[in-house]
This record gives C-alpha cells, sequence and structure tokens, in this order.
C-alpha cells in the first residue's frame, strides 16, 4: 500500500450502521498504546471477514487536520445522534492482525466476548475497508467459499445415519452444523484437515477458553463441551476411512470443543497405532498444551507426524497467567517441544497472539531462544481472542511492542528456516520449496 493512501476511521450508530468518518484518521491499537497505522501493518479487509461493533467503546482517531487524537462519543445530529460504537474485524483464517481497534475501553461496561478484535479503517482512494493485519499462510482451503452448509447438511444426515452408534460422529455432527467449526465440516465433506477430539477434561483453566469457563463473569464460552472420551473403535471409525480417501488428508486430536488431549495420551496412542496399521496414507497431527513430557514420547512411539503445542507467550510469567495450569509447569511444556523434535515430529507453535505482548522487546528474545534452543518448525500466529482490556490486565504488562509486521520481520531475518503459518500441514508439505525465503506473502495469492 502507498503511503499516500488516505485511511479514514470508520464508527457505527447504536444499530450497527457503519460509517466512515470524514474529519478522522484511522488509529489502531498497540497494547493500550494509540497508534497511528503504518502503511505495511494495513492490507485490503480479506474476502470472507466480518465486520462487528464493540457496544460500549467510544472510538478513537486522529483529527484529520490537526493530528489531535479524538474520542468519539456520541454522531452528530445530522448522522442521527446517539452514542458511538467503536468497529472492530473479524478476519478470516490465514491472515494475523497488527492492531487491535482504538476504542475508550474503560468506558464499558461488560466482558467482550470471545472475538480476535482488530482494527479497520476506510481507505479514500480504493473505497474499500482497509484492516490492520498481514498474510502468513498460503493455504485457500480454510475460505468461506468452500463451505457451503446447503451442501453440507445432507452429508451429515447421511453420515449420522450410518454411524448410529458412533458418538463421535454424533459430536461433530453438532460441531459442523451448530457451532460451524470448519474442520468438523471437512469431515463430512470428505476433505483436508479432520477433527478427532477426545478429552472432556484439561489441565489449564485458560482465561479464553471457548467450551469451559469456570468464572462465567469473566467470559462466556462460547460453545459446549465434550463430555465423553471416545472409545478406540470410535477414534478409527472417523480417522480411518478420512486418511484412506480423503484429498490432504490430515486427522487432528486437539479441538475447541474439548478439553486437552494430554489427558488421554493412552486412548489417543491405542487409537493412532490401530489407524496407522489400518493405513500408512495421510498425516496424523496432536493439538496440546503439551503439559506432560512422558506422553509426548508415548504418542510419538505410536505414530503421530506433528505436535502443535499451544502457547500466549515464552515466558513463564504471561504463560501462567494466561493458561493458569493445574500440577504442571512452563518447564514441561518446553520439555515436550525438545522431546518433540528428538523423535523427529514436525513440531508447531499455536502462538496466540496480541499485539503489545506479543510484539514486545523481552517476548521476541525469548521466542528466538525457543526456537533455537528446540528446533521449532513452523510459528502458527493466530489471533488471541479476548476481550484487550481484560488480557492486557490479566497479564500485568505495561508499554507498548515494536509492531507486529516488525516482529515478523525480526525473527524471519534471524532464523531464516522458521516458517509461519496458520494451519496444520500434510506431512507432504512440511518443509515446502523456498519456505526459507518466503515472506512477506502478498495479501492476495
Amino acid at each position: 500500500m502507498g503511503n499516500k493512501k488516505t485511511i479514514l476511521a470508520v464508527i457505527a450508530d447504536e444499530n450497527g450502521e457503519v460509517f466512515e468518518h470524514p474529519e478522522l484518521l484511522m488509529a489502531g491499537m498497540n497494547g493500550m498504546t494509540i497508534h497511528h497505522p503504518d502503511a505495511d501493518e494495513l492490507i485490503p479487509l480479506p474476502e470472507g471477514s466480518r465486520l462487528f461493533t464493540i457496544p460500549g467503546t467510544p472510538p478513537i482517531g486522529f483529527d484529520r487536520h490537526s493530528g489531535n487524537q479524538m474520542t468519539v462519543a456520541s454522531l452528530p445530529d445530522s448522522w442521527g445522534g446517539g452514542s458511538a460504537q467503536t468497529v472492530s474485524a473479524f478476519t478470516t483464517p490465514a491472515f494475523t492482525r497488527t492492531l487491535l481497534p482504538a476504542a475508550a475501553y474503560a468506558n464499558k461496561n461488560v466482558e467482550l466476548t470471545l472475538w480476535s478484535y482488530t482494527a479497520v479503517g476506510w481507505c479514500v482512494e480504493d473505497e474499500c475497508f482497509y484492516v490492520a493485519a498481514v498474510r502468513v499462510d498460503r493455504n485457500q482451503q480454510w475460505e468461506s467459499v468452500h463451505f457451503d452448509d446447503r451442501k453440507l447438511e445432507p452429508l451429515v444426515r447421511k453420515r449420522v445415519a450410518a454411524q448410529p452408534d458412533n458418538r463421535l460422529v454424533e459430536q461433530l455432527s453438532r460441531c459442523a452444523l451448530d457451532y460451524h467449526c470448519f474442520a468438523a465440516k471437512n469431515l463430512f465433506f470428505g476433505r483436508w484437515e479432520a477433527p478427532l477430539p477426545c478429552s472432556p477434561t484439561c489441565n489449564a483453566r485458560c482465561l479464553g477458553c471457548i467450551s469451559l469457563q469456570d468464572e462465567p463473569s469473566l467470559c462466556q464460552s462460547s460453545q459446549d463441551r465434550l463430555t465423553f472420551v471416545p472409545t478406540v473403535e470410535e477414534l478409527c471409525q472417523v480417522a480411518v476411512p478420512h486418511l484412506k480417501a480423503a484429498e490432504n488428508a490430515i486427522v487432528s486430536f486437539g479441538q475447541g470443543c474439548e478439553g486437552d488431549p494430554i489427558l488421554q495420551a493412552d486412548r489417543i496412542a491405542a487409537a493412532v497405532k490401530e489407524m496407522r496399521r489400518q493405513t500408512p496414507r495421510g498425516t496424523i497431527n496432536f493439538n496440546s498444551n503439551a503439559s506432560i513430557p512422558d506422553a509426548i514420547d508415548k504418542l510419538a512411539d505410536a505414530g503421530i507426524d506433528s505436535i502443535r503445542i499451544s502457547l500466549n507467550s515464552s515466558q513463564e510469567r504471561f504463560y501462567n497467567a494466561y493458561y493458569r495450569p493445574v500440577k504442571y509447569h512452563f518447564d514441561d511444556v518446553i520439555e515436550s517441544a525438545r522431546r518433540a523434535k528428538q523423535h523427529g515430529l514436525f513440531t508447531m507453535l499455536n502462538y496466540l497472539v496480541f499485539p503489545g505482548i506479543t510484539d514486545r522487546e523481552d517476548e521476541i528474545e525469548k521466542l528466538l531462544e525457543l526456537i533455537d534452543s528446540v528446533g521449532i518448525d513452523m510459528i502458527q500466529m493466530r489471533n488471541l481472542s479476548i476481550d484487550p482490556l481484560l488480557y492486557r490486565k490479566s497479564m500485568g504488562a505495561e508499554g507498548s511492542g515494536i509492531g507486529m509486521k516488525k516482529m515478523l520481520d525480526r525473527i524471519k531475518k534471524e532464523t531464516p528456516q522458521i516458517q509461519y503459518g496458520y494451519f496444520n500441514r500434510t506431512r507432504e508439505n512440511f518443509y515446502p520449496p523456498g519456505y526459507e525465503t518466503d515472506w512477506p506473502l502478498p495479501a492476495v495469492l
């Protein structure tokens, strides 16, 4: 994007109608610091993204003429008056946000729902929305155009009818139709990455857990958690046909509708051995908090191909503040990562990123140390979905970072072997040609 483009602030009225503000330039936030977006922090709003309002939070922008920061509490009478609301974007997967929406978050009187709040503005020259984000993954299989629910529903009904006694199929039918989980939809479409939830329990109490909140006054979970442990037979009835026949077949343990699968390592290891007895095809992935190193040995021996380890930070103090671990320690997670690499697993971080935390100098240094000491293969730059003010307060962090794009550039420059991404990969594509130089990615492929 050229430096001369004019990006106006966008605001909404009480009914959610969105306006570009002709006198205000777009602002964003790094942590709680108001920031003029740099040119390389903005891209046209990707297709499939959504706009939504943030209730009770007056938007903030920069006066177009004076450059002064301004908070817009109400709309002009000519626009209908009433309270002004901040507008946020929810970007389609494959894109990592660079700035939070600029808003007076202290004004709100409720905790915000579990979304990844992203700054958005209006480009005068291009006559379209621009969003604070960068592309981190070339995979286009997760774009919304591929997920037509009109085609999906009969496929779900057919599969459930064919396996009426399989509780996991029933669970995934709900995930596909009620919660609109793209991975669950893939199972019924017979393609790509499909989920294998298996654990109703967890040994962390994540602040932004989407399936269970023990403090619902803080955040409300967005879906119900799995209530049973599938049998080896149930897991294989779902996984084996997918591994045998699906295009770019991946099956993944560790999903949003469960606790953490590492607590079911024995069951999973037995299931993986049986899957591999029946077929060598496809990729078996394990998403986890990786809190039990001995379990990693067991799962690697059983035949998993890759592991994605969930972290919000490479620093123990931030990790503990978010995950609130129960009977395990941050060092256990790092030891699990080391063992995964020692076993030859493709080792990824499910890095829950947040502008103002992820791009801090101390965080970058610790992340570089982790990449080097463990040999991390990929960092999935996943947008952390949580109320920005709640997260900052919980982390006890002060100040701001260097900027998410600058952080990404620096990590790639210092460790060219690291790969950025947003999705799990088939084992045939763990190390694609040119991966060491494949950065930055164009916003539109």
